[in-house]
C-alpha cells in the first residue's frame, strides 16, 4: 500500500477517536473541527466507515460508532491477557537493570504486587506476586496515591520516576513510574527495588531512568494509553 493509503486509514482511524464519553454522536462539522480534517475529506472517510459498519449515521445526519466497533472491542476483551503484555516488560527491565521489576495495582486499599520479574543473578530483595502492603510512602506508594486516587502527595506533578531509599526498610530502594491505560487513566505503578546501596547510587547517576521511562511509555501504549499523554509523561522515550 501507496502512503497515500496508509495515511487514509490513519485518517480514518483518527475521526474514530474523536468519539469520546459525553461525544457519542457527533456531526459532520464536530468531526471536522475535532480532527482538524476539511469536511469534504471527513464526509468521504465517513461513508467508507459507515458503508463497513464502523459507524452508523441517523436521519438527523448524526455520526456514532457502530457495530463493528462493539464486535472488535469484545474480540480483545476475550482474547487479552494482561500478563502476556505486562511480564515481557518486566523481564527486560530487570536484565538490562539486574534489579527486582515489579508490577503494582491498587486493591482494597492497598498495594498489590500483580507481576513481578527477578534477575538471573546477585543480591535482590525477593516478593511473590500477590503481595499486598500498605500504601506508604514508598516511591510506589505515592505514585499509586497521587496518579491513581488523586491525594495531595505533591504541590506538583513530581518528575519521574519517583525514588526513595529506606521507607519502608533500610536496607531496600525503590524507583516508581506510574503507568497509563484505556482514556490516559493511571492504573499501575512501575517498579524497580533492590539493596538501597545499589539503587542510591543509580539514583544519583541516573543510570536506570532512561530505561523505565521507555519501558512505560512502552506498556502504557501497550495497555490504551494515547500517544500525547505518554509523551508528556515520558518525554522523548
Amino acid at each position: 500500500m501507496g502512503n497515500e493509503g496508509v495515511q487514509s486509514v490513519e485518517k480514518a482511524l483518527a475521526l474514530l477517536d474523536c468519539f469520546k464519553p459525553g461525544a457519542e454522536s457527533l456531526s459532520l462539522a464536530a468531526l471536522a473541527q475535532a480532527s482538524g480534517m476539511h469536511k469534504t475529506t471527513v464526509y468521504r472517510l465517513m461513508n467508507s466507515l459507515e458503508r463497513t459498519n464502523y459507524v452508523i449515521r441517523s436521519e438527523a445526519g448524526m455520526y456514532s460508532l457502530g457495530p463493528r466497533v462493539l464486535y472488535l472491542g469484545k474480540l480483545y476483551e476475550q482474547s487479552f491477557h494482561l500478563s502476556s503484555v505486562v511480564e515481557p516488560i518486566l523481564h527486560a527491565l530487570a536484565a538490562a537493570t539486574k534489579e527486582s521489576a515489579s508490577y503494582y495495582v491498587l486493591g482494597n486499599s492497598q498495594r498489590l504486587c500483580l507481576f513481578r520479574a527477578e534477575p538471573a543473578e546477585g543480591l535482590r530483595e525477593t516478593r511473590l506476586p500477590g503481595t499486598s502492603l500498605p500504601l506508604d510512602d514508598t516511591a510506589i506508594g505515592r505514585v499509586l496515591r497521587f496518579w491513581v486516587l488523586g491525594e495531595p502527595v505533591f504541590d506538583a506533578t513530581p518528575e519521574i520516576p519517583l525514588f526513595t531509599s529506606g521507607a519502608r526498610d533500610q536496607h531496600t530502594a525503590a524507583f516508581a513510574t506510574p503507568v497509563f491505560g484505556a482514556e490516559d487513566k493511571c492504573v499501575a505503578a512501575l517498579t524497580l527495588s533492590g539493596p538501597a546501596s545499589r539503587l542510591e547510587v543509580a539514583h544519583v547517576s541516573g543510570e536506570f531512568k532512561g530505561v523505565q521511562l521507555r519501558a512505560a511509555f512502552d506498556l502504557s501504549r501497550k495497555l490504551g494509553a494515547s500517544v500525547g499523554l505518554c509523551a508528556r509523561m515520558y518525554g522523548g522515550a
